[in-house]
């Protein structure tokens, strides 16, 4: 089981950037693809955006391209989610998560293990 800490979430005003860091903990983080989600009230978890093994393979949804960068640190057992240009409907809180592989990559509940989660608010 992989343990994963989020952190980097805040309040921001539209237009500002925040960047999220989720550290992971366990056994071979180097061979997990990583993924953001977020959940806003009311709403269901969506996928965010995810990054391969080896960070050949990214991905993000449709409203995030342009925005949002992924990127891992695997010395570090690290993934980022840089966030550009936030919108008040950018606000959620933001999980990440481990997988095998990309395969499904916007399912949940291909995902394996999950973090706590860090709140995003951005005000106009």
């Amino acid at each position: 089981q992989v343990q994963l800490v989020e952190s980097g979430g805040g309040l921001v005003q539209a237009g500002g950037s925040l960047r999220l860091s989720c550290t992971a903990s366990g056994p071979s983080f180097s061979r997990y693809a990583m993924a953001w989600f977020r959940q806003a009230p009311g709403k269901e978890r969506e996928f965010v955006s995810v990054i391969s093994y080896n960070g050949d393979i990214v991905a993000y949804v449709d409203s995030a391209k342009g925005r949002f960068t992924i990127a891992r640190d695997s010395a570090k057992n690290t993934v980022y989610l840089q966030m550009n240009s936030l919108k008040p409907e950018d606000t959620a809180v933001y999980y990440c998560a481990v997988k095998y592989g990309v395969a499904g990559y916007e399912y949940m509940s291909r995902y394996d293990d999950w973090g706590q989660g860090t709140q995003v608010t951005v005000f106009s």
